[in-house]
């Protein structure tokens, strides 16, 4: 038997479930100087993001006022806030991760054009949000409007995809702690995005993961910010539940 073939009989035979109490964060499977790195705000590159964040939430843009203005004392307003995304907005109805709800306020409070999914200026305001929730227990809301996005993205997550015909959960489930192109598999949930990756020598978000799996797959390719990818970071986030929030989480 081939390796190839080996491998695509293991990933069938090991899709099986994991307990919530099974379940670790990213930083779990880091190596001791990369986790190291992680916690030390110094030597943490992420931290430069989060810095630029802070400038730019405290500067005015055009004629509107800066996010401080509404979001006084943010180490205090904002704590816990990056813990409860992505969540359903109650106005529209629509599932919004930090990254949407930022480009909300953006949009419809400063009358401002939104930055963009990867635009820097939107990667550092989330890095700097979420920094406030740093080692706080993920806690979103699973039920009521909120529960269709939750089975959607279950369902993602357990459909087999693309041209491998695999699922995350194959992987994610049954494969973590394998090694795979030198990186160490890990339950897949998003708890340190907005997050410094060496491959990318940079901060990204967790949906420009979720495209490099995609495309790991050869399945199709969502845009940034599109309902699949929504509901799916909702899954992961809910089965993240109780987990410290890492961002800006350092990543292979």
């Amino acid at each position: 038997m081939t390796t190839r073939a080996a491998l695509f009989i293991g990933l069938s035979l090991a899709a099986t479930m994991v307990s919530a109490q099974e379940i670790k964060p990213g930083s779990a499977f880091l190596s001791p100087e990369m986790l190291r790195q992680q916690s030390d705000e110094a030597r943490n590159p992420g931290f430069l993001w989060v810095e630029q964040g802070g400038e730019l939430f405290s500067r005015r843009s055009g004629g509107a006022p800066a996010c401080i203005a509404c979001h006084a004392g943010p180490e205090r307003s904002l704590k816990g806030a990056a813990t409860r995304y992505p969540q359903v907005d109650a106005a529209s109805g629509k599932l919004l991760n930090l990254e949407g709800r930022i480009e909300q306020c953006r949009t419809q409070r400063q009358n401002e054009p939104a930055f963009g999914y990867e635009s820097p200026e939107l990667l550092g305001l989330t890095a700097y949000v979420a920094s406030f929730s740093r080692g706080l227990p993920m806690a979103v809301a699973t039920e009521g409007a909120a529960k269709p996005y939750l089975e959607a993205g279950k369902a993602f997550y357990e459909r087999r995809q693309g041209q491998l015909n695999l699922s995350c959960r194959q992987c994610h489930d049954g494969l973590v702690g394998e090694k795979l192109r030198g990186d160490t598999i890990s339950h897949g949930i998003g708890t340190g995005y907005p997050a410094y990756r060496l491959e990318w020598n940079g901060v990204g978000s967790l949906h420009r993961r979720l495209r490099a799996c995609s495309l790991g797959v050869r399945a199709t390719q969502f845009d940034y910010g599109a309902p699949d990818y929504l509901a799916l970071e909702l899954y992961l986030a809910a089965r993240a539940k109780g987990l410290p929030l890492e961002s800006p989480g350092l990543r292979r």
